[in-house]
């Protein structure tokens, strides 16, 4: 059992002692799929810093995204998500959440490929309506229709494809994906 511990140990360290000089690692996808759940969870496994450029924006506007998108209007919005995600970009040894439309911004999309490792974190269609729907903090879901909103998923898929890893998340845990991306992340 002891040597058990000794050796999950050393593992844990040679990851910790990896990450500090590599990329960061970049989680983009749909709203509501668990990119911010996820990210803090690999970023303490990990032991590095975590950034949720949502909570970012947040914090520096002190309104909630969907203020933002009411108050001040998309346009806004996209503005000053561009400006946080790439100073957040900048950051090295870092685990770094994308809002839901932040890579679709040519400017972010290009900075994420060229100096991070990427994973697009995937759900089926279904599962994301379920929590798009659910949730209350979704500005761009507020006025989307079923129809809408699944052609909104499907065209974003077609961006996030880009990134270096996809991670089909239907039927994984929470931990499950973390242990994925690391296990990817750490053969490349």
């Amino acid at each position: 059992m002891f040597n058990n511990f000794k050796l999950r140990h050393i593992c844990d360290f040679s990851i910790k002692k990896d990450m500090k000089s590599k990329k960061n690692l970049v989680l983009l996808g749909m709203m509501g799929s668990g990119k911010s759940t996820v990210g803090d969870l690999l970023a303490k496994k990990l032991d590095v810093d975590f950034i949720d450029t949502d909570n970012v924006i947040e914090k520096m506007t002190k309104m909630k995204i969907s203020e933002i998108f009411i108050k001040k209007g998309e346009k806004y919005f996209r503005n000053l998500e561009e400006k946080v995600t790439i100073k957040s970009l900048k950051s090295t040894n870092t685990v770094i959440s994308l809002g839901g439309g932040a890579f679709i911004n040519e400017n972010v999309k290009k900075e994420v490929i060229k100096n991070n490792f990427s994973f697009w974190l995937n759900l089926d269609t279904v599962t994301l309506l379920g929590r798009i729907k659910k949730s209350k903090k979704r500005p761009i879901a507020f006025k989307l229709k079923n129809h809408e909103l699944i052609q909104l998923i499907e065209s974003r898929a077609k961006i996030y494809s880009e990134a270096e890893f996809k991670i089909n998340c239907n039927k994984l845990s929470k931990t499950e994906i973390v242990n994925k991306i690391i296990g990817l992340y750490e053969y490349n």
